[in-house]
């Protein structure tokens, strides 16, 4: 198998991206190029809606550098969309036509339901959630999604986005009172002439692409949050209100220097979410999600899998994608450890009584152990709690990636403690402790087949008094090797777990 790259080009009201991504050789996926210039072609739009001249050749100028782009990656597919901006232009076919001529490019032009489609596709495969409102405010349209079970329900396009907004209500970027009870009393208006949207009160409001995410970053530089990750945060309402709050009071030139918040989009944020509040309120939402996958994504998706593009089991395929990308870990070692560590939870489960997501966790991190070898086999531990922290692992809260790096390079309490030391008010003293369960069960498992021959083919693990007795049913060699490692922690495992474990070695007399 050999490497295969998609580019995709996103033409959006605001800006005009693109993304390469890679399926590796081992079938893992990744972004390996990208890029980003803005493009604000919603305010370059006349009076009679035609695109400016001069912003279609900017636009062709971008176009022409990102398929350089493409060509240096060698990548096999470009597919180029383009969404509200050159939708609603009244010189469409002029555009596109100049577009194809001079660049090469043919560009889909996706409805309004088609780039909800799409979005909707980018989320659920990041996210693992079954209900809500999925809202992409972009700069010349707002897609609003409702989506039950994990399949889209019903969906709407607004002609109204943060760049269109901030064009016919602010001034010099700073929206007044009479601007933002009109940008309220449009969106109240759009919603009512849509009634599906107020039947579904009390779900998550999941929110993709720039105003969310600008939101989300700008919040967790304000409160110092200590996660890096964007993708997966959540947010009140009364969190969004107080953040709007204080930007819609700071003067623009303080604003493109607010902690957090790119000065791309320092005028923007502010009718952004003016528009995602009011929607938060209409549609009775409980909270908001801020998602880092979008329309990109799901383009990506439905290029890459058709006909199976949704993931119904969002961690297993990251867990996979994340795996594959690391095949320095011994595959097979990792199997088996892996399966020895879930069936010893399960053995102890009348002794743990630890919380029902703890399995989830123990899987995820058995799963990832060795992926810091790939950097360095003696200190694979430390790199492997670094990769985890920094990889994309979808379907888990924050907390829950940091508790998985942490069992998976677990070595003593303290330097658990040292490890995540940065992270301690994402953490409780009941995290801590399935940390240390779960660390040192995974070490136990790992010590079962030190030898990395997966030399046990059956393990029998039985509670017995004070001692956890380890029987091989089906066992290939000496167990030698095992019997030591498992003797040597023997002591650490019994302080965590009250039990003494006890590796029996086969009789071949």
């Amino acid at each position: 198998m050999t490497e295969q790259r998609i580019g995709i080009i996103d033409i959006g009201s605001n800006s005009v991206r693109l993304v390469v991504y890679e399926r590796t050789a081992n079938g893992a996926h990744r972004v390996i190029d990208g890029g980003k210039r803005p493009a604000r072609l919603a305010e370059r739009v006349d009076d009679n809606g035609i695109l400016a001249t001069d912003a279609i050749t900017e636009l062709l100028g971008t176009l022409n550098h990102f398929t350089m782009i493409c060509a240096h990656n060698r990548t096999g597919h470009i597919r180029a969309v383009a969404t509200a901006a050159i939708r609603n232009a009244a010189n469409q076919a002029e555009i596109l036509g100049t577009i194809k001529s001079e660049t090469g490019l043919t560009i889909e032009l996706l409805s309004g339901e088609e780039e909800a489609s799409y979005g909707f596709l980018g989320m659920i495969n990041a996210m693992d959630v079954q209900d809500g409102f999925l809202v992409d405010i972009g700069g010349g349209s707002t897609e609003v999604s409702l989506f039950r079970g994990r399949q889209l329900v019903q969906s709407v396009s607004f002609p109204f986005g943060c760049v269109s907004l901030n064009r016919k209500y602010a001034v010099k970027g700073t929206l007044n009172e009479e601007g933002l009870k009109s940008i309220e009393a449009l969106v109240a208006e759009a919603v009512k002439n849509e009634p599906w949207l107020t039947k579904s009160p009390s779900l998550p409001l999941i929110g993709v692409g720039g105003t969310a995410r600008a939101m989300g970053k700008t919040h967790q530089a304000a409160t110092k949050y200590p996660f890096t990750q964007t993708h997966n945060y959540p947010m009140t309402g009364p969190d969004a209100d107080a953040l709007f709050q204080e930007l819609y009071l700071t003067p623009l030139d303080r604003r493109k220097k607010f902690p957090g918040l790119s000065k791309d989009r320092a005028d923007v944020i502010v009718p952004g979410i003016a528009v995602l509040r009011t929607l938060f309120r209409l549609l009775k939402t409980s909270h908001y999600r801020i998602c880092g996958s979008g329309l990109r994504d799901g383009l990506f998706y439905a290029t890459r899998f058709p006909g199976r593009s949704l993931h119904q089991d969002v961690l297993a395929f990251s867990l996979q994608n994340v795996s594959a990308l690391h095949p320095a870990a011994p595959k097979q070692h990792v199997m088996q450890v892996n399966r020895l560590a879930l069936q010893l939870y399960d053995e102890l489960r009348p002794v743990h009584l630890l919380p029902n997501r703890a399995k989830v966790l123990l899987d995820a991190a058995s799963t990832l152990f060795r992926i810091g070898a790939s950097i360095d086999y003696y200190e694979y531990a430390k790199h492997t709690f670094y990769l985890i922290v920094n990889s994309h692992l979808n379907g888990l809260a924050h907390r829950e990636i940091l508790m998985i790096a942490a069992i998976a390079s677990y070595k003593s309490k303290n330097r658990t403690r040292q490890q995540l030391f940065e992270y301690k008010e994402l953490l409780g003293e009941s995290d801590y402790d399935s940390i240390h369960k779960l660390g040192i069960l995974l070490q136990l498992a790992a010590a079962l087949d030190r030898s990395e021959t997966q030399a046990i083919g059956r393990l029998e693990a039985v509670q017995s008094g004070s001692q956890l007795l380890l029987n091989p049913v089906r066992s290939e060699g000496t167990l030698a090797v095992e019997a030591r490692e498992v003797e040597e922690l023997s002591s650490d495992f019994k302080k965590l777990w009250g039990l003494t474990p006890v590796l029996a070695l086969p009789d071949y007399t």
